[in-house]
């Protein structure tokens, strides 16, 4: 792996007799989605604000790209903190400020830009973030979700190279969590910086997050991809992991990854060999155009309708289902053969077509430009599973059996 951008060498800190951070190492990559999880109280935020210069280390050295940053001259120090936003986890909007004004105040504040350009780059992210009707009002006029889009345009308008993102869901409901981390992955992919993120929004924020760093005990137990983190054997993974899960059920139903696998692998250990089972495998095709077009909310909720709807078909007759990744679902239905598993696509199709997207069209309906069209498809796939296939095996058979198999458009016409 190439050289960190980020790294921490025996970092510790204290306040008063607690210790916080106890000789923690890490490493943070240049481009990518890095997420710090723990218990509340575990230091998370402390960590981050390491990161960005508001707390200094009692013990250790923190390195940018490869350099001691208590080595470097102020000025180089100050380069170096410029590239760096924050999201705080109130937002931090300021209330007697429109939002025009909290998005401006960075580049007034610490830059000497003129007005004309500092209104052409306030414009642009609040163009970017589709705030272009909330620009003259006060956070208090706005809902949660715009508050959020505005305190990431403050974020984003001095062009940082690394935001930091701390607990950006608190508070929300299921659907709105996801919303904004789908939202976080959408703008990272657009401005191309590096976000850090402290969250305890497990399992969901594994879905937008390339590295994990697991604190506990003030120290950094574990830093992997998020499916390194599955086969990690750590007290961590009971205490804080275990905890969390159930917080993927809120939002589709469906279970968590390793719960998928321990039924998985449960569901094989009870079964003869003549038994027949398969597993399918369901993607969303089109989910960046159903947030373009009809917001962020509305392609969680699709997601979390088509997560109903398949428990709801393949669930009566045994089957249980986790998301694999942020647009795809795979579901096993014990006792089942390949051809019956088919047949019920049929009445699925039907159904979520007829009631699991109506509601979020009729919703939806008024953020659409008259005229415009968003469409998406649903594709699935089955494949007959054996207990001899390895479950990825089984998986990318199901992969490559899928088809379109529904085709959902919504249009800006009543």
């Amino acid at each position: 792996m190439d050289n960190p951008l980020i790294e921490f060498k025996g970092v510790s800190k204290g306040f008063d007799s607690r210790t916080v951070l106890d000789r923690v190492d890490l490493k943070i990559y240049e481009g990518e989605v890095t997420t710090i999880i723990g218990l509340s109280g575990a230091g998370k935020s402390v960590l981050l604000k390491h990161i960005n210069g508001l707390v200094q280390p009692d013990q250790g050295t923190i390195f940018f790209r490869g350099r001691p940053l208590d080595q470097m001259t102020r000025k180089e120090k100050e380069a170096i903190l410029s590239q760096i936003s924050y999201m705080f986890q109130d937002n931090a909007l300021f209330d007697s400020m429109t939002v025009y004004e909290n998005v401006a105040l960075p580049l007034r504040e610490t830059t000497n830009l003129g007005r004309a350009e500092i209104d052409q780059r306030v414009m642009a992210r609040i163009e970017q973030t589709e705030l272009e009707d909330a620009a003259h009002k006060y956070p208090s006029e706005l809902s949660g979700g715009m508050q959020k889009r505005a305190a990431l345009a403050r974020a984003l308008v001095t062009d940082p190279a690394i935001v930091l993102f701390d607990e950006p869901t608190t508070g929300q409901d299921p659907v709105r969590k996801n919303a904004i981390l789908s939202m976080i992955a959408e703008y990272k992919r657009k401005f191309n910086f590096t976000a850090i993120l402290v969250s305890h929004e497990i399992p969901n924020v594994y879905f937008i997050s390339n590295r994990i760093l697991a604190l506990y005990n003030q120290k950094v137990v574990f830093q992997g991809t998020p499916e390194e983190l599955e086969d990690f054997e750590h007290p961590f993974k009971e205490e804080v992991i275990h905890s969390f899960e159930g917080l993927q059920e809120e939002l589709t139903g469906l279970y968590s990854r390793r719960q998928f696998k321990v039924l998985y692998h449960t569901q094989l250990r009870n079964r003869r060999l003549e038994d027949v089972y398969c597993l399918g495998v369901f993607a969303l095709k089109g989910l960046d155009e159903i947030i373009a077009g009809l917001g962020h909310d509305a392609g969680q909720k699709a997601i979390r309708s088509l997560g109903g709807f398949i428990n709801k078909h393949f669930g009566a007759i045994g089957g249980f289902s986790t998301r694999r990744h942020l647009n795809e679902i795979v579901v096993m239905v014990p006792m089942c053969e390949r051809e019956e598993a088919e047949a019920i696509l049929k009445d699925f199709v039907k159904d979520f077509k007829e009631q699991g997207i109506r509601k979020i069209w009729a919703e939806a309906r008024k953020q659409v430009i008259s005229g415009s069209c968003v469409e998406f498809t649903i594709q699935g796939g089955f494949a007959p599973g054996r207990p001899e296939v390895d479950m990825e095996d089984l998986i990318a058979s199901a992969k490559n059996q899928q088809r379109e198999i529904g085709r959902f458009i919504c249009t800006g016409e009543e």
